[in-house]
């Protein structure tokens, strides 16, 4: 993958393995708008990686991507972002992380990211909504990342604002509809 040389180097894990009960059961990665796939939006949205992961079934992507499952399997956004950090090859001082059902954003999103979590002391950067909420689009710092790393029984089930409370986060505004997700059939349409 070819890399922007102004930013700083940067993996990636996409978090692809939720249950999608709002969406009967149905695997998120896989449903389209406008025309692609939301695992394909979200492998655009970090084409400046160095490296990708997927936490999530493997399935044929454009693109090269190494596909593991969390562990413990379902086990929450936690198992799954470090579960994804770990199946990294390669060491870079950023990851970037973000859920495969928020389509609009893009490469864009990223480098605003990477630019706020790189521009001062800060642990990382969160995209945030109109409403100031974070959103599961991220920028971290890999190395305070894994200094508050719970041990690996502490991953099942934990919430990641609570992994994330001791880091300071950089907040990004969102621009358009970046902070938009598909949780519901509803969604979809009003994404479409």
């Amino acid at each position: 993958m070819d890399v922007d040389p102004g930013l700083s180097p940067f993996s990636a894990v996409i978090l692809a393995g939720g249950r999608a009960a709002r969406l009967g059961g149905v695997d998120k990665a896989s449903v389209e708008i406008a025309g692609r796939t939301l695992l394909a939006h979200a492998i655009d949205a970090v084409i400046d990686a160095t490296e990708l992961v997927v936490v999530g079934e493997p399935v044929p992507t454009e693109r090269p991507v190494t596909f593991t499952f969390e562990s413990p399997r379902y086990g929450g956004p936690v198992a799954a972002l470090l579960t994804g950090r770990d199946a990294l090859l390669h060491r870079t001082p950023y990851l970037a992380v973000l859920a495969v059902d928020m389509p609009r954003l893009d490469t864009h999103t990223f480098r605003r990211l990477l630019t706020a979590a790189a521009a001062g002391t800060a642990d990382g950067a969160a995209l945030v909504d109109p409403d100031g909420r974070r959103q599961l689009a991220l920028v971290l710092d890999v190395g305070r990342l894994d200094a508050v790393r719970p041990g690996h029984e502490e991953q099942h089930d934990l919430p990641l604002h609570r992994l994330l409370s001791t880091l300071e986060l950089v907040p990004v505004a969102s621009v358009g509809q970046e902070h938009r997700d598909v949780d519901t059939w509803s969604d979809l349409r009003d994404l479409s």
